[in-house]
């Protein structure tokens, strides 16, 4: 299942050339991810189960960068490569154009509030996440 994600770009995203900073692109990602799984959830995880996501791997690459006025589209998947960890696979893409701009892959595990590893705890929200052909 393909998530989209509009993020509007503006001026404070950009540096010096005017272009994105890529450390931007990051918090873009972000956000794609918890409209996936749901800021109610994230924190009733959080305060009810003392769970919580965290990055443990990235893998980014860029074609080309988005500029100030742009919108952008954040293209997300998400895969289980086991009950512990769950792949994003996120794409930036220029609203405009189509144009692919970021491509990532961000490894998240479950831990708890002691940091250390539990299963991914997805429950309901597993269609939303990984999609209807969901193992």
């Amino acid at each position: 299942m393909n998530h989209v994600f509009d993020v509007q770009i503006y001026y404070e995203d950009t540096d010096f050339s005017g272009v994105v900073y890529h450390a931007n692109y990051l918090r873009f990602f972000e956000r794609a991810r918890e409209h996936i799984l749901g800021a109610t959830e994230l924190v009733r995880l959080w305060q009810q189960e003392r769970k919580g996501f965290v990055v443990y791997k990235v893998t980014m690459a860029f074609k080309d960068g988005a500029v100030f006025g742009d919108t952008v589209e954040i293209r997300s998947t998400a895969r289980l490569e086991s009950e512990w960890r769950i792949v994003f696979d996120q794409r930036c893409h220029r609203k405009s154009d189509g144009k692919l701009l970021v491509e990532a892959a961000i490894d998240m595990v479950c831990i708890d509030g002691d940091k250390r590893p539990v299963p991914i705890p997805l429950g309901d929200r597993r269609a939303t996440v990984l999609g209807s052909n969901a193992p």
